[in-house]
């Protein structure tokens, strides 16, 4: 009877000295399950380091090692999109190189998948122990935003470490949005999924390539590609401004003809027009990013390009 297949695929950007302590740890863990057959798919999204190298090296004395080299950084998302398109496995995890990913879970996971039969095991931080507090609480914000205003399940917590059916995975495959949100994408495509909570673990290795910044971008991204909220709040705005803009015309007509009390008074006056254009500029600003994620996807842009694969050395 053939063995089944679990493809574990890492995205890497400038993970040179995490990739051979990860290697190690889930080189333990698949020694230990010794029913199915493993398959390492690393992606190098353009890393500046040399992480291309720890992966011919790791390609080059073992076998289940693949691996798959941006032409440039794609970012994390493409990374993820690759690994999913060009995994072979009947199961498929995602995990980070950086060991905030347990190898530890996926006995577990995959015990969970085959007698029980969920379709996904999925992983939620419960604490954030290490991380700076201001960035925990946008986090948990972003989390209760986002469940409100889409359809999208996503937990907070959630970690793009997961492990997945075959069945699955070649769903999320089919959605070749470019501006991708996964987090997003693994709630919206459905299925069973079960949860396992543990407690942060800290990088082993190197710094996290995630700023404030880009988070509070990568969460507007999500927000833009799994709602359409924003849209109606700037109409909403629209209409709040539109009726108070008559209740005030009235009410200054109204104070004129009777008390002869013509309107005064310039400061407050550009204090209300710079409120109104700010609100205006806002609306527009979303509007645009609305229009700018749709003149993307119109272009049809290539999600990421390859520059090597583990087949070009042979």
């Amino acid at each position: 009877m053939k063995k089944e297949k679990i493809s574990i695929i890492v995205p890497c950007y400038n993970e040179e000295e995490s990739l051979p302590l990860f290697y190690e740890e889930i080189n333990k863990v698949s020694d230990s399950m010794k029913k199915v057959t493993f398959e390492f798919l690393f992606v190098n999204d353009g890393s500046k380091d040399k992480t291309i190298d720890v992966m011919r090296d790791l390609s080059n004395k073992d076998k289940r090692a693949r691996y798959i080299s941006f032409s440039r950084n794609f970012g994390k998302e493409a990374a993820m999109y690759a690994g999913l398109e060009n995994s072979t496995g009947d199961y498929v995890a995602i995990m980070d190189a950086d060991l905030q990913d347990p190898p530890a879970l996926l006995p577990e996971m995959y015990k969970i998948i085959k007698e029980e039969n969920y379709d996904s095991v999925a992983t939620r931080r419960v604490s954030r122990e290490g991380e700076p507090k201001i960035r925990s609480f946008f986090a948990r914000m972003f989390y209760k935003v986002i469940n409100k205003i889409s359809k999208a399940d996503i937990v907070d917590g959630a970690r793009d470490f997961r492990l997945m059916t075959r069945q699955m995975v070649d769903s999320i495959v089919e959605m070749k949005e470019y501006n991708r949100f996964s987090k997003g994408i693994f709630g919206w495509v459905g299925f069973e999924t079960k949860w396992l909570e543990y407690k942060n673990v800290e990088r082993v290795a190197g710094v996290t390539k995630w700023s404030f910044w880009k988070l509070f971008l990568y969460s507007i991204e999500g927000i833009i590609a799994f709602s359409t909220v924003p849209l109606i709040i700037a109409s909403v705005f629209g209409m709040l401004f539109l009726i108070l803009a008559v209740i005030l015309i009235i009410f200054i007509i109204v104070r004129t003809l009777v008390y002869g009390d013509p309107t005064s008074g310039w400061p407050s006056l550009v204090c209300i027009l710079f409120f109104i254009s700010g609100i205006q500029l806002f609306c527009t600003g979303i509007i645009g990013q609305y229009l700018a994620k749709t003149y993307l996807e119109t272009k049809n842009r290539p999600i990421y390009i390859v520059k090597e694969t583990e087949k070009d050395k042979k």
